[in-house]
């Protein structure tokens, strides 16, 4: 949610943010804006909507700054206009001010600073912030003692990035909750919400920590505490190009993120390998060292966790449970320290993950978190990492991500099965050889759609309707509810996805001529049963799209259309079978017409409660 950009250097600052803002798209917003020092002042320009709007009116002006900072904006307080946009600035307009996350203070700090002469002109939280460091000022030898100040007096989650006339060659910024990056250039820094807004100029990034604070000038970066004390930072280099950032092509990014699979699965397994062969420590966690698995995600993460769950029970014999971590927290989880909570997210960033990874912590548990970024904060405060090798993952709904997330968890269950000897040393070179043929039936797989277009010719057929029913069982009703989820995500169509079984205990009160019906019905223990379930369908008149192997017979003699999809392990269809629903549900969006990599309401990464 939100994109904060922010520049100081030689170029056109101006140029630089509107570039990275655009970059940051993905996360989702509804207004956008930007604040550069210009001649001795600050001007701000903000627009409601896309950012288009603001480069038709920046375009207007022929300026030059070589500091400045930018914002899209994803409404919490106060609606999306012109308004409540950022950049926000102080009575004196000589400090601008933008702004990700909740301030849940932000009322009695108001009734503040309106007490002492301060006039707000915005409904939103952030507004506070500002007339909060102007205040602090007047008190403050020093614009980062005034800074430092400020934010103590913060409550709730943010990442602010601030330019001043009192210091006017720096950018200083500040995170808890709410991730920021520096990026290192030469001559040149930048800051942003997230690495891509800065990848065309520098892969060199320093991951600001909670409760830290930074002073970002062309030349120099210096990092302090709350108490204003120096912290010596890493620097990391990121390993994707831009070239990964960007469509190559492709319509859309989530069309090409989903052509991205094999190759991204296939590094996935490759990156992990070593220590999966026992060449490398895998360090931080002992198998033996726990006895049950609690697993804490959100969304589309939290599908891959439910298919983990068989994963760990199945192969490792580790009894697992799996939560929303939004509800994780509330219901007073028994956690101690036998237990290893893994918690799986794309950004590293996502706030209800987070939060339930460190009440965790907090009764003693040990910590894995499998994700897609080095450097996050899910992978800096986890015992240990287990990384995705997806690359950059730009459409609000994953695609790659997931698979990669499958790959790692099924990885991590191997390892685990044999370091726990539940099963054979053979057995796990079979899983693993299965595992590395994956890739090349996903390949296989698309390249046939791209032959035949059977999946957009079905999307063709159904993307009028106004619901959809997903089934499947086993290690594939997850697959049933994360189809389900991409067709709601992008097309705005009601769906529901419902273990198989399940559904003549209410959801086939549903099914008439009018609903179609995906079933994953692919080899496995439950054919024969999720075959009986089609039957129950077509005798209320559901029409039935099947995900079915080359030599089910049955299947498609039911079905009025298939998608055929490689038989592969039971184990690991759930890679290949989520493929074509993806597609299925992305033509369905493009047919609609609707804008398929930023659904409305959406955002990418999700840093708020």
């Amino acid at each position: 949610m939100c994109g904060i950009v922010g520049y100081v250097g030689r170029d056109n600052a101006k140029d630089v943010v509107v570039d990275g803002l655009k970059r940051l798209e993905y996360r989702g917003y509804d207004s956008a804006g930007i604040a550069l020092i210009v001649d001795g002042r600050i001007c701000v320009y903000k627009k409601q909507g896309k950012i288009r709007n603001l480069e038709i009116e920046l375009h207007k002006l022929p300026i030059f700054s070589n500091i400045g900072i930018g914002h899209t904006r994803w409404a919490t307080h106060g609606k999306p206009d012109d308004v409540n946009a950022h950049p926000h600035v102080d009575c004196a307009e000589k400090i601008a001010l933008v702004h990700n996350g909740i301030i849940e203070n932000y009322s009695e700090l108001r009734r503040e600073l309106q007490n002492r002469g301060h006039t707000f002109n915005s409904q939103t939280d952030t507004e506070v912030v500002v007339h909060l460091i102007e205040e602090e000022l007047k008190s403050s030898s020093s614009f980062l003692e005034a800074f430092l100040k400020a934010v103590k007096r913060l409550h709730g989650s943010y990442a602010l990035a601030v330019i001043t006339l009192y210091q006017p060659d720096t950018i200083f910024v500040a995170r808890k909750d709410s991730p920021l990056v520096v990026g290192l250039g030469e001559g040149e820094n930048f800051v942003a919400s997230d690495v891509p807004a800065f990848l065309s100029y520098t892969n060199r990034v320093v991951f600001l920590d909670d409760f830290e604070v930074a002073t970002v000038k062309s030349d120099e970066v210096s990092v302090f505490n709350y108490d204003g004390e120096r912290v010596e930072k890493k620097v990391t280099v990121i390993p994707w190009s831009l070239s990964q950032a960007e469509k190559a092509g492709y319509k859309h990014f989530m069309l090409k993120e989903i052509y991205e699979q094999p190759r991204a699965i296939a590094d996935t397994i490759s990156g992990n390998l070593s220590w999966l062969r026992g060449e490398t420590e895998f360090e931080g966690i002992s198998p033996d060292s726990f006895n049950r698995i609690q697993i804490v995600a959100c969304g589309t993460s939290y599908h891959a966790g439910l298919i983990a769950k068989f994963y760990f029970e199945n192969l490792a014999r580790i009894p697992t449970e799996v939560d929303y971590a939004s509800e994780y927290r509330y219901r007073d989880p028994i956690v101690d320290e036998k237990t290893l909570v893994i918690s799986i997210t794309q950004s590293g960033e996502t706030a209800d993950t987070l939060a339930a990874m460190r009440l965790a912590k907090s009764k003693g548990a040990k910590l894995l978190t499998v994700c897609n970024v080095i450097g996050s904060t899910a992978t800096r405060e986890a015992d240990s990492v287990v990384y995705t090798y997806a690359g950059p993952e730009i459409s609000v709904a994953s695609t790659k991500a997931f698979t990669t997330q499958l790959t790692a968890l099924f990885l991590f269950a191997l390892w685990l099965s044999r370091n726990r000897k539940a099963i054979s040393e053979e057995k796990t070179e079979s899983y693993l050889k299965e595992l590395l043929e994956v890739p090349s039936k996903v390949e296989t797989l698309l390249n046939l759609e791209k032959e035949k277009a059977t999946i957009k010719n079905t999307a063709l057929e159904f993307y009028r309707s106004k619901d959809a029913l997903y089934l499947g069982r086993n290690v594939n009703y997850p697959i049933a509810l994360e189809g389900a989820l991409k067709l709601k995500e992008i097309s705005y169509i009601h769906a529901e996805g419902y273990p198989a079984g399940e559904m003549k205990h209410g959801p086939i009160a549903l099914i008439d001529e009018n609903v179609p019906v995906v079933v994953v019905a692919t080899k496995g223990k439950v054919l024969d049963k999720v075959i009986s379930n089609i039957e129950e369908v077509k005798a209320r008149k559901g029409r039935v799209i099947a995900v079915t192997n080359p030599d089910t017979e049955k299947v498609k003699e039911l079905a009025e259309f298939v998608l055929e999809v490689p038989e592969v392990n039971e184990y690991l269809s759930p890679l290949v079978n989520v493929v074509p629903l993806q597609l299925f549900a992305y033509y369905i969006a493009d047919f609609l017409g609707y804008d398929v990599d930023q659904p409305r309401n959406l955002a990418k990464s999700v840093t708020v409660e």
